[in-house]
C-alpha cells in the first residue's frame, strides 16, 4: 500500500495530516496503540477514508479509547454504540473493541501495559505476529494485524523510501537498537 498510499496522502484533505505525522511513526502511549488496534478493527471490511472521517466520532463514542472506560461496558453501551449514527455499527466489532479493552488492562499485570507487550514480542515477522495476535485479541487477522503494526512502525512497508514521512521516521531509529 506505500507507494499508492505516499503518492494519494499527501495534502489530501482526510489522509494528508495522518500519512505524514502519524502512520508508521512509533507509539507508546497505550491509549494511542488501543485507539489505532481498534480503528483498524473498524476498518475491515471498509476504506480507511471512512474511519479517518468517523475517527473523531468514534472516539468520542468509546470515551477516547480509555482501555479501562472501554473494558467495563456492558450491553447497555453496546445497544448505545449500535445505535450511534456517527460511528461505524457492527456488533461484532464493536464487541472486539470492548473485549480488546480487557486485554489491554490485563496486559497492565502481565508485562506492564500494553507498549511493553508489544516491546517484549519485538522483532518478529509478520506471520508469527498474526498468530500472537490471534491468540490475544479478538476480530484479528492477517490483514488487521499487519496494518496495525506497519501503522506503528513495528512492521516495514508504511511508507517508500522518497516519502518525506519515511525519512522522519527512520531519522528516530526509535527501538531498532533496543
Amino acid at each position: 500500500m506505500a507507494r499508492w498510499y505516499c503518492d494519494l496522502a499527501p495534502g489530501h484533505p482526510v489522509h494528508g495530516a495522518y500519512h505524514d505525522m502519524e502512520y508508521g511513526f512509533p507509539v507508546s502511549d497505550e491509549r494511542a496503540l488501543f485507539e489505532r488496534l481498534s480503528l483498524e478493527i473498524m476498518q475491515a471490511g471498509l476504506s480507511w477514508e471512512i474511519v479517518l472521517k468517523k475517527r473523531k466520532a468514534l472516539n468520542k463514542a468509546f470515551d477516547g479509547f480509555r482501555p479501562e472506560k472501554v473494558a467495563a461496558y456492558e450491553e447497555a453501551e453496546i445497544e448505545r454504540l449500535l445505535g450511534d449514527k456517527t460511528i461505524i455499527r457492527n456488533r461484532l466489532k464493536i464487541q472486539a473493541v470492548i473485549a480488546n479493552a480487557g486485554t489491554v488492562v490485563e496486559l497492565r499485570k502481565s508485562h506492564g501495559g500494553f507498549a511493553k507487550w508489544l516491546l517484549a514480542h519485538h522483532p518478529q515477522d509478520k506471520r508469527d505476529w498474526v498468530k500472537l495476535f490471534k491468540k490475544t485479541f479478538q476480530f484479528m487477522g492477517g490483514e488487521i494485524t499487519g496494518e496495525f503494526l506497519m501503522s506503528i512502525g513495528y512492521l516495514p512497508g508504511a511508507h517508500e523510501p522518497d516519502c518525506p514521512a519515511y525519512s522522519r521516521i527512520n531519522d528516530k531509529n526509535w527501538f531498532r537498537e533496543k
